[in-house]
């Protein structure tokens, strides 16, 4: 059964909803950008109705979805958590996703990628706990091992490790090697990169002044 358009009018708290009035009584709203070719006078199936409310369900979620992505990158697997939680129809979670891909902005491997560089600047972890986390985040086996295929685990050990040395300065050597090795661990190094890396420093150490250290 088709339906009249008999008034179009941007609503009062937020100029750009546009509510929709058919056959003289409400409808239902629209975002002024998708309102903006209807007329009062047009007519409307129940089928282009449904159309409009989805494609307007849809904005609304992108827009939300903008949003959730500005605090940092986001895997796909994430997006699609975050809009269910939103109890987004799965018609709108694949049409959002769709157009962020289009617009890529939403993309596994580039997420991957910008996951382990952040966390080789500032946190750097083994091997086992980049998969990890990756995996948390939804993001696929193949892409996972792509982004982490030119870490330098010994490297990024150290790295990790150095910036806790200065706690240790004046611990023996057991104490040292357990705390520091627990620390690595829990980061998801190896246990021969945790001894190599332990040595490594404990050495260094030695080979420091108090005055270097204080």
């Amino acid at each position: 059964m088709l339906q009249k358009i008999t008034a179009l009018r941007l609503q009062k708290r937020n100029q750009r909803r546009v509510n929709v009035y058919l056959d003289g009584k409400y409808g239902f709203a629209l975002r002024a950008a998708l309102a903006a070719p209807l007329q009062v006078g047009q007519t409307l199936s129940p089928e282009e109705i449904d159309q409009l409310r989805q494609r307007d369900a849809a904005e609304i979620a992108y827009h939300k979805v903008l949003g959730f992505l500005s605090y940092r990158p986001r895997s796909r697997a994430e997006v699609v958590s975050y809009l269910k939680r939103r109890k987004a129809s799965p018609d709108t979670i694949g049409t959002v996703v769709e157009r962020l891909q289009r617009a890529e902005l939403l993309d596994d491997e580039a997420f991957a990628q910008y996951w382990v560089e952040n966390r080789e600047a500032f946190r750097p972890r083994g091997a086992r706990s980049l998969r990890f986390e990756l995996r948390q985040k939804g993001v696929p086996a193949a892409v996972i091992e792509r982004a982490i295929e030119g870490i330098d685990e010994t490297e990024s050990a150290y790295r990790a490790a150095r910036a806790r040395v200065r706690r240790l300065w004046q611990a023996d050597y057991q104490t040292f090697r357990r705390r520091l090795g627990g620390f690595l661990q829990r980061r998801g190094f190896g246990y021969g990169i945790v001894k190599e890396t332990v040595d490594r420093l404990w050495q260094e150490l030695q080979d420091c002044t108090e005055e270097e250290l204080s």
